[in-house]
Formats: structure tokens, sequence, C-alpha cells
């Protein structure tokens, strides 16, 4: 076993880079209704800076031991991960954790805001594909917090 995968994992687990199976996707919540919601290329494109700057800016779920990004690849957990909308020139982005009382929620969400909204810390954040001015981040309205965690991520705005 690949002693750099997740506890309990095998490569039999993950999806493929590059790949989008949107079985293994929580459905497109609220925060994404009435805009466009990435799907095929648009999405693969985006998740790939998203997993970039995360690296980058280190936003890992210590629960797994991984990239943030790397949960839309899990098929462990298929109603986990995040999808990406676009509407006036920015990206919405909707997280939804595997549990309704996930304890990280509310810190995955925050610096997942900081890493793709680049906050000039001097991180070298790599670019954002085309047409992404910012990204405004909520957490699925399943999270027994959400309510608070959005309005923490409004404020941030």
């Amino acid at each position: 076993m690949n002693s750099l995968l997740p506890f309990g994992s095998t490569d039999d687990s993950f999806d493929d880079r590059g790949e989008f199976v949107p079985c293994h996707l929580p459905d497109p919540g609220p925060f994404l209704a009435d805009c466009e919601v990435l799907a095929h290329e648009s999405h693969v494109r985006v998740h790939e800076w998203t997993r970039e700057a995360f690296e980058v800016r280190g936003v890992y779920d210590a629960t797994f031991g991984y990239n943030l990004a790397r949960l839309n690849l899990d098929a462990r957990h298929p109603d986990a991960g995040i999808r990406y909308a676009r509407a006036d020139g920015e990206l919405r982005a909707e997280f939804t954790p595997t549990t309704a009382f996930c304890p990280q929620a509310e810190t995955l969400a925050v610096a997942a805001f900081r890493a793709w909204n680049d906050r000039g810390d001097g991180a070298s954040t790599p670019s954002p594909p085309e047409g992404i001015d910012r990204v405004r981040v909520r957490v699925a309205p399943m999270h027994r917090d959400a309510d608070a965690i959005n309005d923490r991520l409004r404020a941030l705005e």
C-alpha cells in the first residue's frame, strides 16, 4: 500500500485527477442555484487550480490527511466535496462536508476562501482560470452550523 495514501484507502478509492465523476460529488446546493454550475472540463479546470492553491496554502483535511480538493475524488464520500458555479464574473464554491457535525467545516471553508482569494501574504498562489476575479464560499446547509459559518464567510467577503 502506498504510504502517502490516507489511512484505510487504496488507489481504487479515488477517481483519477482530471476526471469528472458527478456520482462522486455532492449535488449543487442553494448557493449555486440560478448560476452556471460547472461540469466536465470547466469543473476539472477550476478544480485543478483549487488543488494547486490548496497545496500552496496548506488546506488539508486533518481527518483524512489529504489536500481538501482530493475529497472530490474520494469515492468513499460521494455526497461530500466542493461544487462550483459561475455568476457575474465570480466563482461560487459550495463545500459539503462528510458529516453534518464535521468539526473542521468552518476552518476548512475559511482556509479555502483565503487560498482562493489570495490575501497578499506573500504565498505564491497559482493564477485563477480566466474570468475568475473572486471566489465566494459557502458551506452546504446540511451542516448543523452552516448559518453561522456562512455568516462568517459573508463577513470575509
